[in-house]
């Protein structure tokens, strides 16, 4: 790292040297003294400028020049004057120049001075604009000091005396900060010799399409930017952000750029119709101001040209800036102000799920005329009251092939029914259905929120966030006619919440499944206290049993759940508790019970609605005393107004408890219902073990009234049993204890295996048994494959002699194919094949087992290493018999012909004798 400057430190970085840091030496600078951080260097036609990273974490151009580095990029930069000097010859020409054009602007004449050529001089003259100095600083030559002041006429005089008079000397193509200047002095060379850049956007798509002459009035900007001097081919117009709002952050790729390119010293001038084009947050809009002002680029607009390094100019545009921001502030909360009253109201047209429709009136809501559409949703609502659950009723629409209604426009503006598709339900389609509290006659607004966040890329996004129902801007129920009632709709939005939100290792959540474990979401670890898990066991998969997921323990190195048991005594003995606790007398006890409950219930809330009472006199008295105290005695007031507001809290409070307590305060039964409850017991047992009644029914009859099944097991050799402890709804807990010792099942081989393994005995040894046995996927009873030793112990117990080679052998050895396919001098394949078309006898006891050729002389004569005189091939034989290749081999399996096979030779293979010769009658 090389950095120039006091202390010890070099002077100058040579052409060569790879700078990373530099000081900045500019006299009165605002950075003056501080070290900035170089990521690159360019030549430009004023000289060496460095991109550095400033302060505040921005990137610039600044010029080598006002930095320690200066002497060495000085000495870059063809044309530079000698140290000491004002400049070189031709740097003080172009200064006059400079003030001629300024001068000349000054008597009156404008456009012709701002439409001049820049000479070679001018244009290097001017290019120091571009790296990033103010043009009210004064002028400066290539090494950094004020040159003299020169002009002619009035322009040199006026300048003159400004000086002389302690203001702001005239600087690169302007007046001073403090003065009055027009737009034609305003633009310099420097500004002509870059780029003018036309900013075009409207807010959204909507107006891009409609307001036609907006769009038009922005695009003749162009004209603009040409009479301001700029030439056709200077002037660039960029588009890309129509339809996007100005007060979007990160996603607006033409303005981004925008700003880039100013950074970079390219744009000469800005153009937009109004300022609130270009941005309507004042964070993005001044940074552009701070860019612009840096690098010397001017920002135009209907009412004028602007220069954002001008003291004056700056406020104007930042007062413009602000009345963007606040304007697009003042319209949306008009227009928010008035969406949220009408809504407050329940009049806001807003769009409507399938099956309503807006009516004439204001806030009229029906229900479709369309019986099709309102008998599938009527459907639904009452398919879910009997499964619980949206996919079931998704399920069960598609298994009834019913179709399903869809409304590809919410709302028509236009009057009239919005059309209807109908297509196949979607899971999503049923659960938005029966999520949605308009099906309920409950009129909603503000339902979910924007919110803003960074997405992993950096980038400021907007999602829209569902929240809860007490956080709802809106909620009207019994608004209009709905297919449910209020309180159906909150039943069902907690058995969904139930279904769709299970709460980990917690009873009572969870959708109920088809299995037939019957505690599925209810059983509880006894050691653990996690909801166990289900599995089934047998070849059918249906016999239940329950496990819990927590850690276990090392049992010879394996890890052992503390919990596995089956669940068929389980669910038995729950079942029947079940039963016997919904017995009429039992239910008439529940019932007494219950109204004991509900008194203490009813005491309570009388107790809540006298405390509202006293907090709601304790708010009147507050304020009373407030309002009477006179209001210029603030140490008295003061202290009466917040006690008034401690009450208002209180009373708040209050209400919002008693609203609570009544809301979960239990149904009070009427008498029929009392009856229907008594009756519930003589019912239930038919209903139990009807067959029409499938276990899921069962699961929901269980969770009705049970919250909890805790099962802890005692493995014990002699009185293992599984401890329930039941948990009830009503608080109510019983106990059982269930015997889980059984006898183990007798472990047996199966009868046709032993029966084999008998046959096989007489012909092979053990291992060769094994290996027949595994070919034909048999297993022992413990799922094991067989060895040698164990069909030894399986001979053993079934008293199965083994294998003895027989001392009478018959004529000829038995071999299996290979060994008497090496006998023979042939391949193992050919004698398989002879063995397949039957050419050569064998055996297999059993599929599986080997096959067994007896190797006889007989057999070994078929096997000839010469061909015998006029034996044919097979395709010879075929025409001297006159019959087919297939027949021929029929006559010789059969023995009608005789046939060898022929072992070496370049035409071995199979041979047959010839058919015998037959002399002709003379």
């Amino acid at each position: 790292m090389v950095s120039a400057g006091a202390g010890g430190r070099p002077g100058g970085a040579g052409p060569g040297r790879v700078v990373r840091e530099v000081t900045v030496t500019r006299p009165r600078h605002p950075l003056q003294g501080s070290t900035l951080t170089v990521l690159g260097r360019m030549r430009r036609h004023s000289g060496v400028e460095l991109l550095v990273v400033l302060p505040d974490g921005s990137k610039t151009l600044f010029p080598a020049d006002w930095t320690d580095l200066g002497a060495g990029a000085a000495g870059d930069r063809p044309g530079q004057g000698t140290p000491g000097t004002l400049g070189s010859l031709g740097d003080l020409l172009a200064a006059c120049a400079l003030v001629a054009g300024l001068s000349a602007a000054a008597g009156g004449r404008p456009e012709q001075a701002a439409r001049q050529s820049p000479t070679k001089e001018d244009h290097r003259a001017a290019c120091p604009a571009q790296s990033g100095r103010r043009p009210d600083t004064g002028a400066t030559a290539s090494n950094g000091r004020t040159p003299a002041r020169s002009g002619s006429g009035r322009g040199g005089d006026a300048a003159g005396r400004r000086d002389r008079q302690g203001e702001q000397p005239v600087g690169r193509g302007g007046l001073a900060g403090g003065a009055a200047m027009s737009e034609a002095a305003k633009i310099t060379v420097s500004h002509l010799s870059r780029a003018a850049v036309v900013y075009i956007r409207q807010s959204t798509v909507a107006q891009v399409e409609r307001n036609r002459e907006s769009t038009l009035r922005q695009y003749d900007l162009v004209t603009r930017a040409t009479g301001l001097g700029w030439a056709r081919t200077a002037v660039r117009v960029v588009d890309g952000d129509q339809g996007i709002s100005g007060s979007v952050t990160g996603q607006r790729a033409g303005f981004d750029s925008l700003v880039a390119e100013v950074a970079l010293g390219q744009v000469g001038i800005i153009l937009a119709l109004e300022v609130s084009r270009l941005a309507r947050d004042n964070s993005a809009w001044y940074r552009l101001l701070d860019l612009a002002g840096m690098c010397d680029t001017l920002v135009a607009d209907a009412d004028g040209v602007y220069h954002p390094s001008l003291f004056n100019d700056r406020i104007v545009l930042g007062m413009k800036g602000i009345m963007a921001e606040c304007e697009l502030h003042v319209l949306r909360a008009r227009l928010n102000g008035g969406i949220r009253s009408k809504a407050a109201r329940g009049q806001l047209r807003r769009g409507l799920p399938v099956g309503l429709v807006w009516g004439e009136a204001d806030g009229q809501i029906l229900r479709h005329p369309h019986e099709a559409v309102t008998g599938v949703l009527t459907a639904v609502f009452e398919r879910f009251a009997v499964c619980g659950s949206a996919r079931g009723v998704w399920l069960w629409l598609r298994e009834q092939g019913l179709r399903w209604p869809l409304q590809p426009v919410a709302y028509s503006r236009g009057g009239g029914q919005p059309e209807i598709t109908w297509v196949e339900p979607t899971y999503h389609a049923v659960h938005t259905t029966l999520s949605h509290p308009a099906y309920a006659g409950a009129y909603v607004y503000g339902r979910s929120r924007r919110e803003r966040y960074v997405d992993p890329g950096g980038v400021l996004r907007t999602r829209s966030r569902r929240l809860p129902q007490n956080q709802w801007e809106v909620l009207i129920p019994g608004h209009h006619e709905g297919f449910i009632d209020w309180d159906t709709y909150l039943d069902n939005q907690a058995r969904l919440q139930a279904n769709i939100r299970p709460t980990a290792h917690q009873p009572g959540t969870g959708a109920v499944r088809e299995g037939c474990a019957l505690l599925q979401g209810l059983a509880t670890c006894g050691v653990c206290g996690r909801k166990l898990a289900v599995y089934y066991d047998g070849p059918a998969k249906s016999t239940p049993g329950y496990y819990c997921t927590g850690t276990g323990t090392l049992v010879e190195g394996r890890d052992v759940r503390h919990l596995r048991v089956g669940g068929v005594a389980i669910d038995a003995a729950v079942a029947e508790a079940f039963l016997a606790a919904l017995a009429p007398a039992a239910l008439a006890a529940c019932l007494a019970a219950a109204q004991q409950l509900e008194d203490g219930r009813d005491a309570a809330l009388a107790q809540w609605r006298r405390e509202v009472e006293r907090a709601r006199y304790d708010a009147t008295k507050a304020e009373r005393r407030y309002r009477a105290v006179d209001p210029e005695n603030r140490l008295v007031a003061r202290g009466l107004e917040t006690n008034w507001n401690d009450a208002l809290q209180q009373l708040a409070a209050a209400e919002a408890e008693l609203a609570r307590r009544e809301t979960i305060r239990p149904k009070t039964l009427t008498a029929g219902e009392h009856a229907a409850v008594l009756a519930l017991g003589e019912d239930l047992g038919q209903v139990w073990s009807a067959p029409t009644t499938t276990d899921r029914d069962r699961k929901q009859l269980l969770r009705a009234l049970l919250d909890e099944v805790n099962i802890t097991l005692h493995r014990d050799h002699t009185q293992g049993r599984a401890d329930l402890l039941l948990r009830w709804k009503g608080g109510a807990i019983s106990e059982l204890s269930i015997p889980l010792k059984r006898k183990p099942p007798k472990i047996r081989t199966d009868e046709d295996t032993v029966a084999l393994v008998r046959r096989l005995a007489a012909h092979y040894p053990d291992a060769t048994i094994a290996g027949i046995l595994n070919r034909q996927g048999r297993r022992t009873p413990r799922e094991l494959s067989y060895t040698a030793s164990r069909v030894q112990g399986l001979r053993h117990y079934w008293n199965i002699p083994c294998h003895q080679p027989a001392a009478d052998q018959p004529e000829g050895e038995m071999l299996t194919v290979a060994a008497a396919a090496a006998q023979l001098g042939i391949a193992p394949s050919t004698l398989h094949r002879w063995l397949n078309d039957g050419f050569v006898p064998g055996e297999q006891l059993t599929p599986g087992a080997p096959w067994r050729i007896r190797l006889t002389d007989q057999l070994r004569g078929l096997f000839l290493d010469d061909t015998p005189d006029g034996w044919l091939a097979t395709l010879e034989a075929t025409l001297a018999y006159g019959v087919s290749r297939q027949t021929l081999l029929q006559r010789v399996k059969r023995g009608e012909l005789r046939a060898v096979h022929v072992r070496t030779g370049r035409r071995k293979g199979l041979r047959i004798q010839p058919p015998p010769t037959q002399h002709p009658l003379f």
